[in-house]
């Protein structure tokens, strides 16, 4: 049947010849075929000429309903920063694809749980990008957000919704940034968009507003802690890394503990953290992009040290177990070292800790000025790097400013957890 009048974003029901089917009808460059998007979320094609009849259920409009928010009585305010990724995207029922949500009204009806949780004062949009174009200077306006937010008196807490893929860059970022942290700044995301069956952007949204009204001023992540809609942890920001590229309980902390277990209407503390307390927050955004994070691996030319050291100002190195590189290294770290290039250390295992003084290896790139980073997380010290060689106060200063504890970045009882 072929005559059906339908518009791409029409909700239609095809009756084919043992069942019939629903969904939204999307663009299709086979003009033979039906496209259609199922309430499962996946897309599937039916020629035409297979569809005995069928009707819209629903009309595609492009009209945006009129979306009030009132502020509930009884309820504390949180301030909202949204920057892009899954959690602040929609279905987009022309092509099947996801738009970003445009304005509080779409949020506010994708999301209405979290209005009834907290009040948002406000809520602010710096921009809306995948999670992988951020750059340093979006890690600085959303720390200027924020800092405006922490330090109204109305506001009790910072919800920022993110993309998945870098967000552990900028929790790392935020939690140097922002410095005598009064209430907590809660990072969130979605690893599926609100259009899917499995989606966790609402659980993982209402946990981040549980938490964000909690006494515990830090930065964190929080979502899902399980693939199951069970609850979610907290997630301490500079300990923390995304470890699945799909599933709902991608990001682990490493070396260290959960803060807590988040639920919609309840958190329960796993550890010691840093309470609210009455100060301003100040904003420390001193920034180099001058810094770079290279991965060793078996027989790679240490000359790419040489063309590093044309360019930047510190590299971090994901050493091989206990922060090793091979000793055809050795010569090029000590001559860049001593021209002013900051080398530091990380393992590329994650869990653990580097040590230079277990093998010749390591004890040769210590004495050649390597500067070994204990526990901390590969993109946690590419960030933290950037950050002290962004400071021109603390030159001569980088390996004491790169071992000193700032955010929780460093731990000296290690805490293993299965990864997944």
């Amino acid at each position: 049947m072929t005559g059906l009048n339908f518009q791409s974003g029409d909700c239609v029901r095809l009756r084919l010849a043992k069942k019939e089917v629903d969904g939204t009808i999307l663009e299709s460059a086979e003009p033979g075929v039906y496209l259609l998007k199922l309430k499962s979320g996946y897309n599937v094609g039916i020629p035409k000429e297979n569809v005995l009849a069928g009707r819209a259920l629903k009309k595609y409009s492009e009209e945006k309903p009129t979306i009030e928010l009132k502020q509930r009585k009884g309820l504390k305010s949180i301030g909202l920063i949204v920057t892009g990724g899954t959690i602040a995207s929609k279905l987009d029922p022309k092509t099947g694809g996801v738009a970003p949500l445009t304005d509080v009204g779409e949020f506010a009806r994708f999301y209405p749980e979290l209005f009834e949780i907290v009040n948002v004062k406000k809520i602010e949009i710096p921009f809306m990008i995948a999670s992988e174009s951020m750059t340093s200077e979006h890690w600085i306006a959303i720390a200027k957000i924020a800092q405006e937010m922490l330090n109204d008196n109305e506001i009790e807490g910072v919800i920022i919704t993110h993309g998945t893929d870098t967000l552990h860059y900028t929790s790392a970022a935020l939690s140097f940034f922002l410095r005598n942290l009064n209430k907590p700044v809660v990072l969130t995301y979605s690893q599926r968009s609100i259009d899917r069956g499995s989606s966790d952007a609402n659980l993982n949204l209402q946990c981040a507003a549980r938490m964000a009204l909690s006494d515990c001023a830090e930065v964190m992540l929080v979502g899902h802690a399980t693939t199951n809609d069970d609850f979610c942890y907290a997630l301490p920001g500079a300990k923390v890394r995304k470890m699945h590229s799909s599933r709902r309980d991608a990001f682990k902390a490493v070396n260290t503990e959960p803060i807590a277990r988040v639920w919609p209407d309840k958190v329960e503390f796993l550890r010691e953290y840093k309470v609210r307390m009455k100060g301003k927050v100040e904003l420390d955004v001193e920034y180099s992009d001058k810094v770079a994070l290279v991965k060793f691996y078996p027989g790679q030319d240490a000359g790419i040290l040489d063309y590093y050291a044309l360019k930047y100002k510190g590299l971090v190195i994901e050493g091989v177990g206990l922060g090793h590189v091979n000793e055809s290294w050795y010569g090029k770290l000590k001559k860049h070292i001593r021209e002013g290039l900051v080398i530091c250390v990380t393992t590329q295992t994650i869990f653990g800790r580097v040590n230079p003084y277990v093998y010749s290896s390591g004890r040769a790139m210590k004495e050649a000025g390597a500067i070994f980073l204990e526990d901390m997380l590969p993109e946690t010290a590419l960030v933290k790097l950037g950050w002290v060689l962004g400071h021109h106060g603390w030159k001569g200063k980088a390996e004491e400013k790169m071992l000193e504890d700032v955010a929780g970045e460093l731990n000296e009882r290690l805490v293993f957890e299965d990864t997944l």
